[in-house]
């Protein structure tokens, strides 16, 4: 007995350390551990589970090895009768293997673990339910089919019972792991919701532990994310404006997870976003661009395009809340082309709407960078298709702001360019003025056009503004 004991706590000592894995390996250990897990003595039951989870834990490999040995059956056999040591490292065990791959994870499902680990989750060790609740979220995150056996396997109510206890760390793992569940699709969303989650989820959203918060925050995103319904549903809990704190927390998750709620929220309708500005959310949002770097930024500022795109009142909103300067800056600062595309693509969404709202977005001095990023050869084909300024410049007749870019805009932009000052200059002598001695006039003869094309007849409208011999 002592020569097992000591056995199995050497392999589960050695398991720990990286650099002792594959002398392991090539000893085939994982099948010098199987009869152990059956031995009479529990203490070496548990040791010897503790082993194989570190081993499947370390590398995919390992995982599939302690799948192919049929040692899965053999963990969860006595599971009901086991102490709860055994219970939390067979737990582990299960979500070493699940973490690596949806067959994997699928292979515990075959095996018949979910019906146990439901049983764990019963458990009265907080412990127990928080090994077993991490299981089910490792499973549940790959796909809808191995998050609907979770659902089947009767966890969501359970859950739900978890994150209402008094210790943290099973509230943060029983509330990641419905956010797991939630996110695959409306119906397993609504699973979570049927279970009662909203309310208790939004009653931690204040609480002072930053980890505990980012999974709320989390649950709460995947919920809203997928329908209208759902949606209000979570407005409904009363999260707003106790989610606007959270956009100034110290943990940068905390703040990023925030602003993923408020989009996920924002999107759905114009009457969602209103409320988001009605409650005082626009300037929080604004403020967390600015006072952020890098991806905690993004999820604000889609928010701002999401509610700009709704409404010509609701962009107005953004403008008068001073939310242009920082997607400017976003735009300068950031290195990243998606958060960069992103900007670009709110700052369309707040100038598509009226001439009005275009010249606000002109007269932030956005669209030389715009263009500047448009020519860049190393800007992704994404980013220059958002960066293309034809959502502002179709509305744009700020003509100080578009005569710059006369003299560097490429031939599809400055097709743009060219329409709105033939839109322009016909009625207004001051801007004809200008246009002359600014040089923009002697630059529009200087475009060569096809012969009876769009952009031929905008500088025909043009050139009849002006007398022949200014032409000429």
């Amino acid at each position: 007995q002592r020569a097992r004991s000591q056995f199995a706590q050497a392999v589960a000592d050695l398991a720990a350390r990286p650099q002792s894995i594959d002398t392991l390996r090539s000893a085939g250990v994982v099948c010098l551990l199987r009869p152990l897990l059956l031995d009479v003595v529990p203490s070496i039951r548990q040791t010897t589970a503790l082993a194989l989870g570190r081993l499947a834990d370390y590398d995919v490999d390992l995982a599939e090895a302690v799948v192919r040995a049929g040692i899965l059956p053999q963990l969860i056999c006595a599971l009901p009768e086991e102490n709860r040591y055994y219970k939390k490292t067979a737990a582990f065990v299960l979500r070493a293997i699940a973490k690596h791959s949806p067959q994997l994870a699928q292979a515990i499902v075959r095996c018949g673990a979910l019906e146990m680990l439901v049983i764990c989750l019963e458990d009265f060790d907080p412990g127990v339910k928080e090994g077993a609740s991490w299981a089910f979220g490792y499973i549940a995150r790959h796909s809808p089919e191995l998050s609907q056996a979770v659902v089947d396997a009767g966890a969501v109510p359970l859950l739900v019972l978890c994150i209402q206890e008094p210790e943290i760390a099973l509230k943060r793992i029983a509330a990641s792991t419905l956010s797991d569940i939630s996110k695959h699709s409306p119906e397993l969303a609504q699973t979570v919701v049927d279970a009662g989650a909203i309310a208790h989820l939004a009653q931690m959203i204040p609480n002072p532990d930053a980890k505990l918060k980012r999974q709320v925050l989390s649950a709460l995103s995947q919920i809203a994310k997928h329908s209208l319904d759902l949606a209000e549903l979570v407005v409904e809990a009363e999260i707003f404006p106790v989610v606007f704190t959270c956009l100034k927390d110290s943990d940068e998750y905390v703040k990023k997870n925030a602003a993923t709620l408020i989009r996920e929220i924002a999107k759905h309708t114009p009457e969602l976003s209103q409320l988001l500005v009605n409650s005082g959310g626009l300037a929080a949002v604004i403020d967390c661009i600015g006072s952020c770097r890098g991806t905690v930024r993004l999820p604000g500022i889609m928010t701002l395009g999401y509610v700009a795109a709704h409404s010509e009142n609701l962009s107005m909103a953004v403008i008068v809340s001073k939310g242009i300067p920082p997607l400017c800056a976003c735009l300068i600062e950031e290195h990243e082309d998606h958060i960069k595309a992103a900007a670009a693509w709110a700052l369309g969404q707040i100038g598509r709407h009226t001439a009005e709202h275009a010249r606000h977005v002109a007269v932030a001095d956005v669209l030389p960078t715009l263009l500047d990023i448009y020519v860049d050869t190393r800007s992704s084909e994404d980013l220059k298709m958002k960066a293309t300024l034809k959502n502002i410049l179709q509305k744009c007749t700020y003509l100080p702001a578009l005569e710059p870019l006369l003299h560097e805009a490429p031939p599809n932009i400055m097709k743009h360019i060219i329409g709105q000052f033939s839109k322009v200059l016909p009625h207004d002598s001051k801007a004809r003025r200008l246009f002359v001695t600014t040089g923009g006039l002697k630059k529009v003869q200087e475009i060569k056009a096809e012969p009876g094309s769009l952009l031929q007849e905008y500088i025909n409208t043009i050139n009849n503004c002006y007398p022949e011999e200014i032409v000429r």
